[in-house]
């Protein structure tokens, strides 16, 4: 099974939300239906703005979103919300999915 790093933003109040899962796309639906987490069932409705493909191993994927919280830093998540940027460093194993979905 192949783990998804995910980027959920709110527009209405400018908010983001970052997490890991096997399907990032059920997780939106979960968000934003409010059966999952008390911080995103503040700041509906949710729409995903980033999914990166990490791989089969789940253990990197929870280090890697951990990362990324831990950087408190809403320029990062902009610069991977953006198509062009290419992440470096320990980010360079995100590999970007197109996620729109029919």
């Amino acid at each position: 099974m192949d783990f998804y790093l995910y980027i959920l933003y709110s527009s209405i109040f400018d908010k983001f939300y970052i997490g890991y899962s096997a399907d990032p796309w059920r997780r939106l639906e979960q968000h934003n239906s409010g059966r999952v987490h008390k911080f995103t069932s503040s700041y509906r409705p949710w729409e995903l703005a980033a999914v990166f493909k990490i791989g089969s191993d789940r253990c990197m994927a929870m280090k890697i979103e951990k990362f990324i919280k831990k950087q408190k830093s809403k320029i990062l998540l902009k610069k991977l919300i953006d198509v062009d940027f290419v992440p470096e460093g320990f980010l360079a194993q995100l590999v970007r999915v197109p996620h729109v979905r029919d």
